[in-house]
């Protein structure tokens, strides 16, 4: 795999834990997506005696350690919950003819590295590719001095069935077991049809579990490479064909690729072995689900009625001052019930302190099951919890982001908060987008991408008017999916907006604010930007008197009618918490009035 993503076959492989992190990393990655539950540390030659060749015996503790640390963070990005082990292999010298090397040189070796491993923190050890019971027996044995962590200990065969030293597959158990490994098995050299065959002859003596991992066939050169021909069909097959045999953990060696380990991982789904620290018991169990919110899903809700053409109504619900959120959760119910698409979640709007938007918008869609857009600042949180709050929100089922720069401090209760503003709401659409293509904003990988739907605001009203159709033009270009103005009051200012800002590439949800009364309406004129009220409505709102409220439904209403055609959907904003109103609106969208 390291070479086929462009290593030179001469680089010591073992040294990219230190030098190359990410791509070691990536690997790993990949094999758990496939859905293995071991993954190897890519340390097989971190012994002295290997490294030595390429000048790195003094890295020996390093390159392992890093090894395990490198393969636990693949684990934790992926959030699976699978287990790491430390890849011992052979050191290629031991009790060779004329070699200089002794067997306590060779058990020093294994020590210094299993140190390096267990420092780095492994689940367990498998030494693999052994072709010598004694030196597999002396590292079981240095490994044994230092943990006692689980041990699965392999062998290699030829294709006659025997090891390099003659000893059959009996043998190979019999001395195993000696040992009192934890896992006994092979791997490695011959491929499945031959591992097969060597491993029902191990099961028919073995008490101890036992591991297969063949290689992907025989190696086959072809223009200058060699290649590994097992298809990953073949090897699913003989996956499910080893668990009946009595194998307790499968898996693969040379060439075997994620596309094998997946196919292995679908044919053996109801015969896949349990597991639990130190030991692993077959029984049959249902397979294993992915949780949706781990990987690239579909699209939200609101995205899928929009692609459909759909009118969409979104109403925003502030979350509440204490940690006492029925009300509000009540509210959503109701909305629900008059069929709105999705419930807006302000961040604690006008610089006050509220309940956590992403707390409150996981409330409501878990406890009446309506989507949620929160409203995400930038005021608050520098870049580092900016997506540390996203990907939580992520992990939480949260999709429907709209990113906001957020009101200044010192317009709420704490006006001596400064803000942080690391990025502003344009930089928080790009954030969003490169979490969407499964990477931080420093480049770094998330293993698997999120999947947000972003909405920016527009504000048509804004005292410089120029400066927010630049930054508009930013914001799409950034990548937000859908756009949701401030609140506007006559057909005539929908018109002028579109043309002003147009052309706009992606759906707009129409903001609308009923107004309450004559007061509401001069407040929200003369005292709140960006918000402008005509002179006539305000009028039309003085003259209702008491029935403002009616009046201003009235005026929502008609001005939806008028529009629909125009936006893709509406924005409504209840004032003083008071949903029934908005509640009117959505009443008279669903029930045909307006259109």
């Amino acid at each position: 795999m390291l070479y086929a993503e462009g290593v030179d076959y001469r680089r010591c492989f073992d040294e990219l834990n230190i030098t190359d992190p990410a791509l070691v990393q990536s690997i790993h990655r990949r094999y758990i997506t496939a859905g293995a539950e071991i993954i190897e540390t890519n340390t097989y030659s971190a012994n002295r005696f290997k490294l030595a060749l390429h000048g790195l015996e003094d890295k020996v503790r390093q390159i392992n350690r890093q090894g395990v640390r490198v393969a636990r963070e693949a684990r934790e990005m992926v959030g699976d919950p699978i287990f790491v082990a430390g890849g011992i292999g052979p050191t290629g010298l031991a009790f060779r003819p004329g070699s200089k090397i002794n067997q306590s040189e060779i058990e020093l070796a294994y020590k210094e590295q299993t140190e390096g491993l267990v420092e780095g923190g492994v689940d367990l050890f498998i030494l693999e590719t052994f072709i010598d019971l004694d030196e597999l027996g002396t590292a079981i044995y240095a490994i044994r001095s230092i943990s006692d962590l689980p041990i699965v200990a392999e062998i290699t065969f030829n294709e006659d069935g025997y090891t390099l030293g003659g000893e059959d597959a009996i043998k190979v158990v019999e001395s195993l077991e000696d040992l009192q490994v934890d896992v006994l098995g092979i791997n490695c050299t011959v491929g499945p049809q031959g591992s097969l065959e060597i491993i029902e002859r191990m099961a028919q003596c073995a008490k101890t579990p036992l591991a297969v991992m063949p290689a992907a066939g025989q190696p086959t050169l072809i223009d200058g490479r060699f290649f590994y021909l097992s298809s990953p069909t073949y090897f699913g097959e003989y996956a499910r064909r080893f668990v009946e045999a009595g194998a307790k953990i499968v898996g693969g060696c040379c060439g075997t690729t994620p596309q094998h380990i997946e196919a292995m991982r679908e044919a053996i789904a109801d015969l896949q072995p349990t597991q639990s620290r130190g030991i692993m018991v077959s029984r049959p169990m249902e397979p294993v689900q992915e949780e949706t919110n781990n990987t690239k899903d579909v699209p939200t809700t609101i995205a899928q009625k929009l692609a459909n053409g759909k009118f969409v109504v979104s109403v925003e619900l502030d979350p509440p001052k204490g940690v006492n959120a029925a009300k509000v959760i009540a509210g959503a119910a109701m909305l629900r019930d008059l069929g709105v698409d999705s419930i807006n979640i302000g961040d604690s709007p006008m610089a006050r302190v509220r309940m956590s938007c992403i707390a409150m918008a996981h409330l409501i869609q878990e406890q009446t099951g309506v989507e949620s857009i929160i409203h995400f600042t930038t005021r608050d949180r520098n870049l580092m919890a900016i997506q540390s709050e996203l990907i939580g929100a992520h992990a939480l089922g949260i999709r429907n982001v709209i990113a906001l720069t957020g009101d200044p401090p010192r317009l709420g209760d704490y006006p001596n908060v400064t803000g942080i503003w690391d990025v502003d709401s344009i930089g928080l659409i790009s954030i969003l987008k490169s979490l969407n293509e499964g990477r931080d904003f420093a480049g770094n990988s998330l293993a698997r991408p999120t999947s947000f739907f972003v909405a920016c605001a527009l504000t048509p009203q804004a005292p410089d008017r120029e400066k927010e159709r630049e930054r508009f033009r930013r914001k799409i270009d950034a990548g937000a999916d859908i756009v949701m103005t401030q609140p506007l009051y006559t057909v005539e200012e929908v018109e002028e907006c579109l043309d002003y800002f147009g052309p706009i590439p992606v759906p707009i949800l129409l903001g609308v604010m009923p107004l309450q009364s004559y007061r509401h309406a001069e407040f929200l004129h003369n005292e709140v930007g960006g918000i402008y009220v005509p002179q006539e409505l305000r009028d039309r709102m003085k003259k209702a008197g008491e029935k403002g409220i009616e009046e201003g439904i009235e005026m929502s209403c008609d001005l939806l009618s008028a529009t629909k055609g125009m936006v893709s959907g509406t924005y409504l904003m209840p004032s003083f918490g008071r949903y029934e109103v908005v509640g009117e609106i959505v009443k008279a969208v669903f029930g045909g009035r307006i259109g």
